[in-house]
């Protein structure tokens, strides 16, 4: 029996990660900004000893509002509601670094890592889009290598702002009327190509250190990022062999950043849909595609292709020629990894959106619990995966079920924890040690 274990995390999206999941009787339209609905969630999810759980976020009012529920709160704000509402999970939201300021940023992740106790992870992005620029007063996105070096910097100054205090500062000694020690702040004082900031944090060092970071691109940008910077990485990964090189790649380049790989957990998505059988998983899956109004991922996939509107035809494969991905700005890795799929199994349009509708370029799988496990225990041991993003395709229905009748036969196989233990940080949880500060390091001293 293996003594390594799964991480898993639970991507939370409104009512699910299948784009019709709205439609569904069980459904309800206005989850997504229901307080309520994300604190079950958060309970089922750990309920079952989830290590954390994810909130994604954009700039922006994303997609078409005749698509899916639109809109969602905004997530620090809600993780922290539900860091009350919850003892163990870990609470992991996207903010961007594009649209972002490193000093206001990094106050509230040190803010929620100290409300939660030491529970914060924070997925670092860079935000794709014109549309998201435009909210911002430019007029279109930055260039990709711009925004990765943007990013870098941003990444650095959040580290000074959150070690400018060392955790001794406060002394508290009443007798003596000393509060703290002011020899013990390092204001960052940092000057850069895209920020200057001068002075200490107005939070103290947080439980963790800092929150467990977390990065979500694979393009040649998004992994050099990840291997100097990320603990966690979320990826999506079609067939195990992708995966397999995906988890290759960013382990040797985080050895050659200087880092320990182990250190780095590599998490790719699954869109798991349940059945008693593997017939009753299928016509589930069936239920969601047939509730898919395809115009809707027709406008969506021409957007992603930089496409022309018309270009596209519901009945017929992919043009056989398109921008090549170095013309691609936005997402790139997610650009390649849609091609590759209609290319390798030569998918209609039609076909292709009603892969995409349930986890947009993330692997679905139908089946039944065992299989699932299957699945998930053959990435784990092969070399593909320390864990898996969970992305449930309906809510509250799969979350319940992955964690009713998956979670067992995991723990039962010997790969994931029966109950969270002494370790309370979310560091802890993927077995990650609390970062010392840097001022107090040989290069410091």
């Amino acid at each position: 029996m293996t003594t390594r274990r799964l991480h898993l995390n639970a991507f939370l999206m409104s009512t699910g990660h299948h784009e019709a999941s709205w439609r569904l009787p069980e459904s309800d339209p206005y989850a997504h900004v229901d307080p309520l609905h994300y604190t079950r969630l958060a309970r089922t999810a750990e309920r079952g000893t989830f290590d954390s759980l994810f909130l994604a976020d954009s700039p922006q009012l994303w997609g078409e509002l005749g698509q899916r529920p639109a809109g969602a709160l905004e997530p620090l704000t809600l993780l922290t509601a539900l860091a009350t509402a919850t003892e163990h999970i870990g609470l992991i939201a996207t903010a961007s670094t594009s649209y972002n300021s490193p000093y206001n940023l990094a106050r509230r992740l040190a803010s929620l890592d100290i409300v939660s106790g030491g529970r914060a992870g924070w997925n670092i992005v860079t935000t794709a889009g014109a549309e998201a620029a435009r909210n911002f007063g430019l007029e279109q996105e930055p260039a990709h290598g711009q925004r990765y070096a943007r990013a870098a910097e941003f990444l650095d100054v959040a580290l000074k702002l959150w070690d400018s205090w060392e955790d001794d500062t406060i002394v508290a000694d009443k007798a003596a009327g000393v509060w703290g020690d002011d020899g013990k702040i390092h204001p960052p004082r940092h000057e850069g190509p895209y920020f200057r900031v001068a002075g200490a944090l107005n939070v103290p060092r947080s439980p963790q250190g800092y929150p467990l970071l977390v990065q979500a691109g694979s393009s040649a940008d998004g992994r050099a990022f990840a291997a100097r910077y990320a603990e966690a990485v979320f990826t999506a990964q079609q067939t195990l062999a992708d995966a397999q090189c995906f988890y290759a790649d960013v382990k040797q380049r985080t050895e050659r950043a200087g880092r320990d790989p182990e250190q780095l957990k590599v998490l790719p998505g699954i869109v798991p849909v349940l059945g008693a059988t593997e017939a009753e998983a299928r016509a589930a899956e069936q239920v969601l595609e047939d509730h898919i109004v395809p115009e809707h991922g027709l406008r969506r996939l021409e957007r992603l292709l930089q496409l022309t509107p018309g270009e596209l035809e519901l009945d017929r494969e992919l043009p056989a020629e398109l921008p090549p991905e170095s013309a691609v700005q936005g997402a790139r890795s997610r650009y390649t990894l849609v091609v590759e799929l209609a290319r390798r199994e030569r998918l209609t349009v039609r076909q292709l959106i009603g892969r995409l509708g349930g986890g947009r370029g993330h692997q679905t799988f139908a089946g039944t619990p065992e299989q699932i496990a299957d699945r998930i225990e053959t990435w784990f041991t092969r070399g593909a995966a320390d864990g898996f993003n969970i992305m449930p395709p309906v809510l509250p229905s799969g979350l319940d079920a992955f964690v009713d009748h998956v979670v067992p036969i995991l723990r039962a196989r010997g790969l994931f924890r029966t109950e969270y233990g002494p370790r309370r940080t979310l560091r802890e949880r993927y077995g990650l040690p609390r970062p010392a500060n840097q001022h107090l390091s040989p290069a410091f001293a």
